[in-house]
Formats: structure tokens, sequence, C-alpha cells
């Protein structure tokens, strides 16, 4: 089973990947203070609270990270599948 840290805030993104089979994990909306749970989960999925201005992150991790603004819940999974299953 993927295990997928959700950013808080995206509870219904939350919601619709644990009903398809994913491991769901609740991240605080600082991704920085969670870094130490990051390494047991395959990919993070995050809202715009760490974004700049400009749009940049500077979120850092091995593990893939999908930016959840605009997109569906469905459209998240779809990217999660590419994303994990390329790594």
């Amino acid at each position: 089973m993927k295990k997928i840290g959700v950013e808080k805030g995206l509870s219904n993104v939350a919601d619709y990947l644990s009903s398809k089979g994913y491991s769901v994990q609740l991240l605080g909306e600082n991704l920085e203070k969670n870094v130490t749970k990051c390494d047991n989960l395959d990919a993070i999925v995050m809202a715009d609270y760490n974004t700049n201005m400009m749009g940049i992150s500077d979120i850092s991790t091995s593990i893939p990270v999908i930016n959840a603004s605009g997109l569906t819940a469905e459209e998240v999974k779809n990217m999660l599948d590419q994303k994990i299953s390329k790594s």
C-alpha cells in the first residue's frame, strides 16, 4: 500500500485517496517541520501554503511532491500514480 502525506487543508484529497486504497497521513501546513515524517512516505500532496508569491517552493525531498492547487482529487491521484510508478 502506498503511503501518501497530505497537507492539512486538503481533506477532500485525503478522503478520496483513502477510498482508493492509499494509506494517508495528514501533515501540518509547514512541511519543513514534517521532514522526519517524510522518510516513510512514497509521495507528498501539498497545497499552495509552501510557495512564495513567485510560485516557488523551497521544499526539497527525494520523494515526489504534488501541488494540488487547482486540481481535483482524481487528478491528484492520477499524478500520484504516474510519479510513483516511475520511482
